[in-house]
């Protein structure tokens, strides 16, 4: 069966896609197939086709589309027989359904759907905690002096909840985000490893965790 290593983290600038590079090298190498699906090919993948032209058009996507999406996924990885899939910033799509305005109990219907899509799979959500306000320093620090602005601005737009206006309503925000995200990961019963305080750790600290983490699904990662 198929591993599905879906990665999220407290803010941009965590190191999702770090860690995301490193553990595919990793698992490479110990001799597994392992298929990366980077944050924007969910825009250029064939079964997120649908997904894509929604976004385009409008701006937001139906709930049904993200799940028929699902599906075609699942049953691509599972027609792939690749031994683990390592997403960054896919399922359980929380930031997406809090952008389009979707309560908790929508949510939770939703993940709830999408659990069932996923089968023959076997889901394990990495999360890269620790302090947001640094992770977003950090990308502001890589992406350029305008980044912080366009991203505070673009969450104002999407109308969140807590608002957002500045900085530091964006970091509230973003711990609604972290917990409704761990919140339906529990709910699904998917594992959670934890990786704590992973904006004061160095990309191998990150890496070392989730490795030992992931060992009761990989066991190769001794």
């Amino acid at each position: 069966m198929t591993i599905l290593v879906s990665v999220w983290g407290a803010a941009p600038g965590v190191g999702k896609s770090t860690l995301c590079a490193g553990l595919c090298a990793l698992l490479a190498g110990e001799g597994l197939r392992v298929d990366h699906f980077r944050e924007e090919e969910i825009l250029t993948r064939p079964e997120f086709g649908e997904v894509a032209r929604e976004f385009r058009g409008t701006g937001a996507v139906e709930l049904r589309t993200l799940l028929e999406a699902s599906a075609r996924f699942a049953g691509a990885v599972r027609a792939a027989g690749d031994d683990v899939v390592v997403a960054d910033a896919l399922v359980p799509f929380v930031p997406t359904l809090l952008a389009m305005g979707h309560d908790d109990r929508a949510i939770a219907a939703f993940t709830g759907e999408l659990g069932g899509l996923l089968s023959g799979l076997t889901p394990v959500l990495v999360y890269l905690d620790g302090s947001a306000g640094t992770a977003l320093a950090r990308a502001a620090d890589r992406e350029g002096p305008r980044w912080l602005d366009e991203y505070v601005g673009k969450l104002a737009r999407y109308g969140v909840r807590p608002p957002v206006r500045d900085l530091a309503s964006a970091v509230e925000y973003l711990r609604r985000e972290r917990a409704v995200t761990l919140a339906a990961a529990r709910r699904m019963g998917w594992p959670v490893i934890r990786v704590e305080g992973a904006t004061e750790l160095s990309p191998d600290d990150v890496l070392a965790i989730a490795r030992h983490g992931l060992r009761p699904w990989a066991p190769q990662l001794r």
